[in-house]
């Protein structure tokens, strides 16, 4: 298996970045087998969706309205809200794992792979591609 980590900058607010180009550039000539992208954090999670056409707003939109940044955690520690930031990985999960052909990643038309982040207390990111060939 063939295995990276990679430095993704998110910034001090809520993101979802696309690291589609990443994921592509890793997988490049390798062959046939899987894509695994794990985010070793607590606080982030990896999406699959289409980018550019409002869906990451929406997407922010959504975690603050199913996690809204108020007391109600029992998590305290750091920003105002934070204790949401440790429950997102609940429903954005820190892995996806995708089918590479031919050196390709086989996502559909329009989907990207977002890393998303609401926890502005670390503005920069670990992200793991492991490739297992086919």
């Amino acid at each position: 298996m063939r295995s990276e980590v990679i430095t993704v900058r998110t910034g001090s607010r809520p993101t979802v970045r696309d690291i589609t180009s990443e994921a592509e550039r890793f997988v490049a000539g390798q062959g046939d087998g899987l894509l695994h992208i794990f985010v070793p954090h607590a606080t982030a999670g990896l999406a699959i969706i289409e980018t550019g056409a409002g869906s990451d707003d929406d997407l922010l939109r959504a975690i603050d309205d199913l996690l809204p940044t108020d007391d109600r955690w029992r998590h305290r520690h750091g920003s105002p809200g934070h204790g949401r930031d440790h429950v997102l990985p609940a429903f954005v999960p820190p892995y996806a794992t995708l089918p590479v052909l031919g050196g390709r990643l086989q996502l559909g038309t329009w989907q990207s792979i977002c890393l998303v982040d609401t926890n502005g207390d670390n503005p920069d990111r670990q992200v793991r591609f492991s490739f297992l060939p086919g």
